[in-house]
């Protein structure tokens, strides 16, 4: 009888504890604070984006791609639909990455943006070598017409055109400018239209945080618009610094360009903590610093970001999106230009072989500082 009891309380009291464990796990894990991604975040003001490598296309990047689908909610491409490398030569298209990059947009349910199609820079050397104008101008049409029919309905938004104006406000002498005329941007708008009325079209380039250049890129968005041509949004590739352009640079433009009727699209954000050699802040490719190469005034944080370098860069992103988020209205869509530290393009330009930190996530996938101060930036 003794035995019996004996063995009932034990199993009575085991079953206790267990409730009890389970009891307190549960409560341990409904204290547990859950973090939403950054494009959680974010998800009523704009869309939050990431520009992609093919290393994350293809799924060879394996971290950098978990980064990507489980924190942003647009893609960007960086290279893989450029014309060089959709068509290298006339009517030879390779539409490998470029498929693969859809596809991965599609399954993550993402915002999907086509980079770009008509650029004077990383275009095919026969465009480049085609002296006869009537055929230059065959070749735009057919490449527009073919890429952007094949994702219609896929890609959601076209950087139409890419960097056609000087730091005056002119046209660049572009081969485009060259062999199609003055209206070479109206022209291409209108070809991407026809290949897909749905998708978005913007125009995109640096630096319009500059009066001049601004009034030259906002001149031709109005002569677009009184000519019935559809324009969507302006692009800003915000490749910026820890001190410049100042937060009221970055506001006028904010408004001028949405007093223009736009969509305003930070399309390319990243904030550089090295020096540059020169005064300006921009993204021209074709400048040569090779002088400065392996100057340690240069390259001042080889082994690593300060702390105080690491709090000033996450406090320019939140002063930054302070004001992106204060002018929610007039934004549609946020993207970093890279995923992580060790592949932004800014390691080897303007100068090779440096070791920068523009972007939210370091060199071992970890999130830094900045990322931190931008989802704290928001209350669940």
């Amino acid at each position: 009888m003794i035995q019996k009891i004996t063995r009932h309380a034990f199993t009575i009291i085991t079953i206790a504890i267990v409730c009890i464990l389970i009891s307190a796990n549960g409560l341990s894990n409904s204290n547990k604070i859950k973090i939403d991604s950054l494009s959680d975040r974010y998800k009523d003001l704009f869309h939050l984006g990431a520009a992609i490598n093919q290393d994350i296309i293809f799924g060879k990047d394996v971290q950098s791609l978990n980064i990507v689908t489980s924190e942003f909610n647009s893609i960007t491409p960086e290279n893989s639909l450029k014309w060089l490398y959709l068509q290298p030569s006339p009517n030879k298209f390779n539409f490998v990455a470029a498929d693969k990059y859809v596809e991965l947009g599609i399954k993550n349910n993402m915002n999907i943006v086509g980079h770009a199609l008509v650029w004077h820079n990383q275009l095919a050397d026969f465009m480049k070598n085609t002296s006869s104008s009537a055929a230059f101008t065959n070749h735009v049409k057919n490449h527009i017409h073919t890429v952007v029919s094949r994702y219609k309905g896929k890609i959601d938004a076209w950087d139409v055109v890419n960097e056609a104006f000087k730091e005056d406000g002119s046209l660049r002498p572009s081969v485009f400018k060259k062999q199609m005329g003055e209206n070479y941007i109206e022209d291409v708008f209108k070809l991407a239209e026809t290949a897909d009325p749905d998708a978005d079209l913007i125009y995109n380039d640096y630096n319009l945080y500059k009066p001049a250049k601004r009034a030259g890129v906002l001149k031709m968005v109005k002569k677009l618009q009184d000519n019935g041509i559809k324009i969507n949004a302006i692009g800003v590739q915000a490749h910026w610094r820890l001190k410049s352009p100042s937060l009221n640079e970055i506001e006028q433009m904010i408004l001028d360009i949405s007093a223009a009727g736009v969509d305003l699209m930070f399309t390319e954000l990243d904030i550089t903590v090295l020096p540059n050699p020169w005064e300006l802040v921009g993204a021209e490719v074709t400048r040569n610093f090779s002088k400065f190469e392996g100057d340690p005034k240069m390259d001042p944080y080889p082994n690593g970001l300060p702390k105080e370098i690491e709090i000033q860069l996450a406090k320019r992103y939140k002063d930054i999106f302070k004001l992106f988020m204060k002018h929610q209205d007039k934004i549609s869509s946020v993207t970093f230009w890279g995923v992580i530290d060790q592949y932004s393009w800014l390691n080897d330009w303007p100068i090779k072989g440096r070791t920068n930190y523009p972007l939210l996530f370091d060199r071992e996938y970890q999130p830094k500082l900045a990322y931190k101060t931008l989802v704290n930036l928001i209350e669940n």
